[in-house]
Parts: C-alpha cells; structure tokens; sequence
C-alpha cells in the first residue's frame, strides 16, 4: 500500500477508490471500460482505405485467436469492469461462429453492452439470429450511397445487401443503428447532405470519420476533410443544425437537423483528439494488445494464454501494458510515417 501511495498512479488509485480496477486504469487516470476484439483478419471487401491494394498477408489459422480464447480474454476483462464489447475484424460477419460467440459473451456477468461493427453484407441474413444470441449494437460501415462509387471504394458488389442490412436493423428495432462513413476528398464529400438526409426518415446515426493515415491506404493530407469543413457544409444547407450533449468518453461529436429521425456525428480522432477520455483497448485476431489504435506497441496475449499463464498473470501483462500507454497519439502527419498494422489486420 505505501508503495501504491508514493507512485503517481498508485495516489491517483487510491483517491478514486471506486471499485474500478487498477488493471484497466493508466497512468493518466483514464479507466479502460471498452474493448475491442477482432475475429478475424479477413474480409468479403476490400475499401480503400482500409486495406492496401495487393491485399495483406494474413496470420496463418493456428495462431488467430479460437472461440474459446476470446472468450476467455473477454471473461478476464469483464471480471476488471469492462462493460462495453465490440467485435470487429476484418469483417467479423464471416466468421462461422460468430453468432456463438455473442451467445457466449452474453452470459458474462457484469457486460452490458454487445456491439458489432459490420460491412453489412451478411447483416440482412444473420442478424435476428445475432439478436436472439444477446447482440445489443450496431455500427454498419458505408461510405457513399451511390452504388455504381460503393463498387469503386470497396473493390467487390454488394451495395443493395448493406442498405437491406441498414433497413433490417431498424426493423428489429436497433436505435440507432450507426452508419459509419469515411470522409474522403475526392470521393465522397459530396454526399454529406444526401448522407444527412438518410437521418430524415430512419433511426440512424450517421457518423462521419476524418480520413485516417494507416499503413498501406496512401493516406496524404490532401485527402483529409476536417470535422469543421463538414460541419460548414451542412449548415449550409441547415443552419438549424443543433449540437447535442455526449458522454465525456465519446468519440463523436453529435448532430441534428430538428424533426428527423436520426441524427449525425462527427469521428475527430485527427483534427481534434479525444485520447485525454480515451477508455478502449483492442484485441486483435491474432491476440495482441493494442492500448492505441495509432500506437504500434502491442503485447501478444495468445502467447501468453497458449503458455499456461494463469489468469493472474494474463491481468499483470494486460495491467503493465495499460500503464505504459502514453498521454496521446502521435498526431496525423507523424502517424502517417510510423509503421503500424493496416486497418484490416487491427
């Protein structure tokens, strides 16, 4: 204990002595309640942005993380006070067992939320089976409503599935069902208003995201439209547009056009940061630990969980790894040069 109150951290702890675990919380104070976890590095897609022209190469089968390890991680995570799981990928949809595996995460005591962030493609299918098993959010990527452009950006078909998908998912009543759109010059901007538009009728949150620098997407400046440029653009059109409140760790700023159904946000993450109330991890598919999307440093789970470690140790890795995370990203132009795993493989 007298060593706990001389260190920073340990004071910091001890202050805010809520039943938070010291495992999840950093050295800042920030208490890591979200976690990611990717099934799979693989896609039916292959958007630009996200993942390199030649494809990537993927791990090998044997060293992705099984069913039974996920939720084994997810079970040690809950257990330290994570509420919030989100599966991701590549496209977690094309996992076989993704439907267990929400069934599985379900019956965690003390999680509260079940998300998944889809291309949508498989959604119109599995999804009232994904409901049944306890799936409780949605996050469907899409990033033009023109179907000949969705061809263009994501490199395959499959334009009318995502819409089926988005329509599914309000009629089972998902609310909102988030619409995730990455804003790039060139391509795209000139959606926004027919975007916010969609709001009009349907329970959406339209979430716009500032183009991203990740390994393998070109990413150069000229590409990036700011929140601020997209904000202007569609109070253009609507000066009525009102801010609304957000909880402090949210990462979007939100929006609405007063008498639609849905509302718009804005993703800042590179003109305006949000790491001072960041509260996620991520687990990718081959069971590294990435405490920063931007932040290249990971520590491999898999192995240790594949080694015997017992559970005490796992929280001791996982709690060293979250003390060393750092007070924020390294800012968009230096990230563009640091070598990171492609989107697709985070």
């Amino acid at each position: 204990l007298q060593e706990l109150q001389s260190s920073g951290r340990g004071r910091l702890l001890l202050e805010h002595a809520a039943p938070f675990s010291a495992f999840l919380t950093d050295s800042f104070g920030r208490q890591h309640n979200y976690l990611r976890i990717s099934l799979t590095e693989k896609c039916n897609l292959r958007c630009q942005y996200c993942m390199p022209e030649e494809g990537v190469k993927l791990t090998p089968k044997s060293e992705l993380l099984t069913a039974q390890e996920i939720i084994t991680l997810a079970r040690l995570f809950v257990n330290e006070g994570v509420e919030k799981i989100r599966l991701t990928g590549g496209e977690p949809l094309i996992r076989p067992d993704v439907v267990d595996i929400v069934g599985q995460l379900y019956k965690l005591e003390g999680l509260k939320t079940i998300a998944v962030t889809t291309n949508g493609i498989n959604l119109a299918r599995l999804l009232p089976r994904l409901k049944e098993a306890g799936l409780n959010a949605i996050n469907i990527s899409l990033d033009t409503l023109v179907p000949a452009k969705f061809e263009f950006i994501v490199r395959r078909k499959g334009f009318h599935k995502v819409m089926e998908g988005i329509h599914k998912a309000t009629e089972l009543g998902y609310h909102p069902v988030k619409v995730n759109c990455v804003v790039m010059r060139g391509f795209n901007e000139d959606e926004l208003l027919d975007f916010v538009d969609f709001t009009k009728d349907l329970p959406l949150d339209v979430r716009f995201i500032e183009y991203m620098p990740f390994d393998g997407n070109k990413w150069n400046f000229k590409k990036m439209v700011s929140y601020k440029e997209m904000l202007d653009t569609i109070k253009q059109r609507w000066p009525e547009l009102e801010r609304l409140p957000c909880e402090t760790s949210s990462t979007a700023k939100s929006y609405k056009v007063p008498h639609f159904r849905g509302q718009i946000s804005f993703i800042t993450s590179m003109s305006e940061h949000f790491c001072g109330s960041c509260n996620r991890l991520r687990i990718t598919a081959d069971g590294s630990l990435k405490v920063c999307l931007f932040g290249n440093s990971e520590v491999s789970l898999r192995d240790h969980l594949r080694s015997g470690a017992s559970e005490e140790e796992l929280v001791q890795i996982i709690g060293a790894a979250v003390g060393r995370k750092k007070k924020q990203h390294a800012g968009m132009f230096n990230i563009s040069r640091m070598k990171n795993r492609p989107m697709i493989l985070i």
